[in-house]
């Protein structure tokens, strides 16, 4: 399993509406091979500042087969409007302790 983490900055004044769009979005990526799961969080000291998680089986899953599907091309038209800057995506694995 991997865990793609994401800090997105929304552009100020269109929670409301990023948060809608949001929604709309996770019925694209939840319908993808390969996803297990995903969160969306709200920071509560930066207003605009959020947290996305979500699990995949592997990182080809993300990277390949969630980018380059004509799904993500609907995802970025609902989503990437809202981000200023642009986020960074990284990837993590479980550390077993």
């Amino acid at each position: 399993m991997i865990l793609e983490a994401v800090i997105l900055h929304v552009k100020s004044g269109l929670e409301s509406d990023f948060e809608a769009a949001f929604k709309k979005a996770s019925t694209i990526i939840s319908s993808m091979d390969g996803y297990i799961s995903h969160e969306l969080h709200r920071c509560i000291e930066v207003q605009g500042k959020y947290l996305l998680l979500v699990r995949w089986e592997s990182l080809e899953s993300h990277t390949v087969g969630f980018r380059n599907s004509a799904e993500y091309q609907e995802w970025k038209k609902l989503l990437h409007h809202f981000y200023e800057p642009f986020p960074t995506v990284e990837h993590f694995e479980k550390i077993e302790i």
